[in-house]
């Protein structure tokens, strides 16, 4: 249970900083959604207060971070790490 809990905040922030990021650096088709809408409206996002590069990298240490955090659960995590491999490098 520690394990999924730890990887559960783990890849919801990773995803979070994602879409963030996406919201910025992709166009309103990819993304299925109108992009820019964060920065239109000020949010205090990621990318908006450390950048993309150190977003994009926080992301990757949060994305690895649960992939070592459900190691515990062996064979049966990698659906998991896959998720969080998608996450990771998702457009859209």
């Amino acid at each position: 249970m520690e394990a999924l809990t730890g990887y559960g905040r783990d890849i919801g922030l990773a995803f979070q900083i994602m879409d963030d990021i996406l919201d910025i650096t992709a166009k309103s088709e990819t993304l299925g959604k109108t992009a820019g809408k964060d920065e239109k409206a000020s949010k205090a996002t990621y990318p908006a207060l450390y950048g993309i590069d150190a977003s994009r990298a926080r992301a990757r240490e949060l994305c690895d971070s649960a992939i070592a955090g459900v190691a515990v659960l062996g064979s049966g995590a990698e659906p998991l790490r896959q998720l969080a491999e998608f996450i990771c490098i998702r457009s859209s």
